[in-house]
């Protein structure tokens, strides 16, 4: 099932932190936790599933927001952006050093805010060391970044994370794909084969010139379909030969 973007908030001026998290629950991302220091917010990415860090460079400790971008770097493979009062070249090499994905100068709006979110996401490859993503292109009306059991799917203006295992099958449809879930269906802008690429290899197979099948959501088999969810959808002489030869091992 999809999830809302869960998001880490590391600012020491309260009073700015509180009107992000209104601003980006209002938009309709989950806030995981709002904390002022470096060592909280380490706390909190040891103990929950963050998806994205704001962090401001100046916190009311002796480590930096700098110091906390470097730490999750080295720990975690998520994105992060910078959120700052300062502009000035000096400052924006330093942050530079530990690659962030974002830098968002304050003040700001909402749409600001949202914009830097949104182009973190799309460029950030998960387990690749937070290397640049190809992007979709802007005629997309989704697109998708990969994650280690799941994989970001656009929906109107927010991503949502779609567990592998709710994947159900995927339709090719001309430049488009259909992905469906147990009781929705997503659009992406994607070659059928480049997609298959980005999903776990021991479940998703290629049943068919136009789908791409989970093999654990195969209710039933004949000579020609197999049936997933109701669905009949046809297959290969290669796949039906692998799957009676998996149900016989």
């Amino acid at each position: 099932m999809e999830q809302p973007i869960k998001i880490l908030i590391v600012e020491d001026n309260v009073i700015i932190a509180d009107d992000m998290q209104s601003m980006l629950e209002e938009i309709g991302y989950e806030i995981v936790d709002n904390v002022i220091v470096y060592e909280q917010a380490v706390e909190v990415l040891k103990s929950q599933q963050v998806d994205l860090v704001l962090i401001d460079i100046i916190l009311a400790s002796d480590k930096t927001g700098i110091d906390l971008g470097k730490h999750i770097r080295e720990n975690y493979d998520i994105p992060f952006i910078f959120v700052t009062s300062n502009s000035d070249r000096a400052t924006v090499e330093n942050a530079k050093t530990v690659k962030p994905n974002g830098y968002l100068v304050k003040p700001f709006e909402q749409q600001d805010l949202y914009t830097s979110i949104e182009i973190a996401l799309s460029n950030f490859t998960y387990g690749t060391g937070g290397k640049a993503a190809d992007v979709a292109s802007d005629d997309s009306p989704m697109s998708n970044s990969i994650l280690k059991d799941s994989i970001f799917v656009k929906k109107q203006h927010l991503y949502y994370r779609i567990q592998f295992g709710d994947i159900q099958f995927i339709k090719a449809d001309n430049v488009y794909l259909e992905v469906n879930t147990v009781d929705k269906k997503f659009l992406v802008r994607s070659p059928l084969k480049d997609y298959l690429g980005k999903l776990p290899k021991n479940k998703f197979y290629r049943a068919h010139k136009s789908y791409i099948v989970n093999v654990d959501h195969i209710d039933a088999i004949n000579s020609k379909d197999i049936m997933i969810n109701n669905n009949l959808i046809p297959i290969s002489k290669d796949f039906k030969e692998f799957i009676i030869s998996a149900m016989n091992s």
